[in-house]
């Protein structure tokens, strides 16, 4: 997949391209009904099958700190669009300047820098200033200038509309195997693993702290959790989302796994941590020895989790 991160001057792909535009955060099942789609589409055109993404997300630059939690980071998102099988994804800057673009500035930029020839996008897809451009907007443009236009229908389990908000609700209420069937996936975090205060050493529980990009998490509590190396390797254990109340008064995500039957460095490493079964919420414990056995207990209830699975 190649990954674009500008706006070019020129069209990428002089032959045109087959595109579609969103946030497609968490890359769900209904991403991939309108992916599939796409590539079909681009196939039968022998046109390039191409995704458009903006970072920040353009909720994020206009509500800040109010944005709902993302399910994927930026680089976990490339890594699931790449796996899909898309040709491309632009993944574009989100600033002043395409916040204050008109709807007919932005459908120039499709037509004169993309060189679109298809598109596919939601029904309730709006963009530029004031959400000025619709649908319908993108029907007559179409055909003022040679392009088609898509409406991509919602995907529905159990008649519930898959979307990143209703996996976040399916998060918030631990409901994890839910959440897989419209995620089409088990829902991991990855990143790297940092030094840490080596409290979870000091307790005889061994953790590796990975860095949360992203400021805010889906997901809190504790958690059956397996662990992939850099290596390939696999492991089962027990990992803690939050704000770690018992040890440190802070604001910040961490994210901290306990490795079963692991002994090693992994400072620097990029882990995979996938999420198997929520345990309980995180919640502060008046001292260090109740922490220290409710850790045993976690851990047990892991291991029998993944025991009988």
């Amino acid at each position: 997949m190649k990954l674009i991160r500008y706006l070019p001057d020129e069209a990428v792909f002089p032959n045109g391209c087959a595109l579609t535009i969103g946030n497609f955060d968490g890359v769900h099942a209904g991403h991939r009904m309108v992916l599939a789609e796409l590539m079909n589409q681009a196939a039968a055109s022998g046109l390039q099958a191409v995704v458009m993404c903006f970072e920040p997300q353009p909720i994020e630059y206009f509500r800040a700190d109010a944005a709902p939690a993302r399910i994927s980071t930026a680089r976990d998102k490339i890594e699931q669009l790449s796996a899909v099988g898309v040709d491309a994804l632009y993944l574009v800057r989100f600033n002043a300047a395409l916040a204050n673009m008109s709807a007919e500035q932005f459908v120039q930029m499709l037509v004169q820098q993309l060189n679109i020839k298809k598109l596919i996008v939601g029904d309730d897809f709006c963009f530029g200033k004031n959400r000025q451009g619709n649908f319908d907007y993108l029907t007559v443009a179409g055909e003022k200038f040679g392009f088609s236009v898509q409406r991509s229908n919602s995907f529905k389990i159990e008649n519930e509309r898959v979307s990143s908000t209703l996996i976040r609700h399916a998060f918030e209420k631990g409901q994890l195997e839910k959440a897989a069937i419209y995620l089409d996936r088990r829902y991991n975090m990855s990143g790297r693993v940092i030094h840490g205060q080596k409290r979870g050493r000091e307790l005889g529980f061994p953790t590796a702290n990975i860095r949360v990009k992203n400021r805010k998490t889906p997901l809190q509590g504790v958690f059956a959790v397996t662990i992939r190396l850099e290596s390939g390797l696999l492991y089962k254990g027990v990992a803690n989302v939050g704000t770690r109340p018992s040890i440190e008064d802070v604001t910040a995500v961490l994210l901290e796994a306990h490795l079963f039957e692991f002994s090693g460095n992994l400072y620097g490493q990029r882990v995979v941590v996938t999420f198997a079964k929520k345990l309980r919420d995180e919640k502060k414990f008046e001292n260090l020895e109740q922490l220290t056995q409710q850790i045993l207990i976690d851990s047990a209830q892991a291991k029998k989790h993944f025991n009988q699975t």
